[in-house]
This record gives structure tokens, C-alpha cells and sequence, in this order.
């Protein structure tokens, strides 16, 4: 019986052949992370074809820099940033992160004794991608990657006012989407 090796058993081992160039080892990087990538990019830019796009300049953006990894750091989270750079790049470049909707639009008070619901994570992702691109990328920025205002404002280039502001109205929007499908009957929210 013939036994396959792995070609890097190790994360130093897989980053040493990225830094020596080694197309077998991007294969290996783009196998090993692409799901998890293209999850990152679809929350920035919700159309799953420019999240796709995105992620692939991404690859191609840590095959570029793999040389600037400092090993001190996870690999991972830095792929991520990657990611989260290109994204941000993306809409920058399409202009869409900046879309608003007024705030008298959002006729709904803050209620946060129901979220302990039986959501799932289906609908959870459908309504943040529902989100206009500006609340959609401060959300995911502070809520899921975890950044503070002030870094938000220096990466979209916007005040930290702007960026509480959003986060506000991100955060009133999707309480009432997710009123919405809460209300809907669970049938009609599996077929969507």
C-alpha cells in the first residue's frame, strides 16, 4: 500500500516553500484557507462573485507579501487581514461602502431582550449581506474582526464619529431585518 506524505506537515514548513516561491506550497495554502477566505470577503461584499474576485486577488496579495510575515504573529489572522484589506479596497475602488440610508428609514426601537432566538446562521449572514456596504463593513470590522472606532476611521478614511454612526445604524437595521425573519414563518425562511 503506497502512503502519501504530506508535502508540509508543518505551518513553518508550508510558510518557508510560500517564501521560497513554490507553486506546490500556494496549491496547499489556497486548498487549506480558501473556504474560510471566501467567508471573510462574502461579508464585505455580500455578491458572492466580487467576494470570489476578491478573495483571489487576496491569494494572489499574500503570495506577493509572504515575505513581509513575520513569524511572530498567526498566519492565519494575517491571511485574514489580507483579506479584509482587499475587501475594503474593493469598495473603496466601487465606491459602495459609503451608501446610507436616512435614519428616520429605520422605524424601529432597540429591543435586545429577544436575542436569544433560535436563529440560525443562514439567516443570521443573509441579513447582515442585506446591510448597505457602509453599515455592512463598520459592522463586520468592529463586530467581527474586533477593530475599535479609531482604527475603522484610519482604514475607510472617515471620522470616528461617522464610524460610531454607522455601527449604530447597522446595528438598528439589523435588529429590525432580523425582527423580520424571526416573524416569518420557518418554511418560508428555509425555501429563501
Amino acid at each position: 500500500m503506497l502512503r502519501l506524505i504530506p508535502f508540509f506537515s508543518t505551518e513553518a514548513q508550508l510558510i518557508a516553500a510560500l517564501k521560497r516561491g513554490e507553486s506546490r506550497a500556494h496549491k496547499v495554502l489556497y486548498e487549506r484557507f480558501s473556504g474560510k477566505m471566501l467567508a471573510v470577503c462574502i461579508r464585505y461584499c455580500a455578491n458572492r462573485d466580487d467576494a470570489e474576485e476578491v478573495m483571489l486577488d487576496g491569494f494572489m496579495r499574500v503570495f506577493e507579501k509572504i515575505q513581509q510575515f513575520r513569524e511572530d504573529g498567526s498566519f492565519e489572522g494575517w491571511i485574514r487581514r489580507v483579506m479584509v484589506t482587499e475587501s475594503l479596497m474593493f469598495l473603496r475602488k466601487n465606491k459602495q461602502w459609503r451608501q446610507e440610508i436616512p435614519i428616520e428609514d429605520i422605524q424601529i426601537e432597540p429591543d435586545y431582550a429577544w436575542a436569544d432566538t433560535s436563529l440560525n446562521e443562514h439567516d443570521l449572514l443573509r441579513v447582515i449581506n442585506q446591510l448597505p456596504d457602509g453599515y455592512r463593513t463598520v459592522f463586520n470590522l468592529y463586530a467581527i474582526e474586533g477593530y475599535n472606532h479609531g482604527e475603522i476611521a484610519d482604514m475607510l478614511g472617515i471620522s470616528e464619529g461617522t464610524s460610531k454612526s454607522q455601527l449604530s445604524r447597522a446595528r438598528l437595521l439589523l435588529q429590525a431585518n432580523l425582527k423580520k425573519v424571526e416573524q416569518a414563518p420557518t418554511l418560508q425562511r428555509r425555501a429563501s
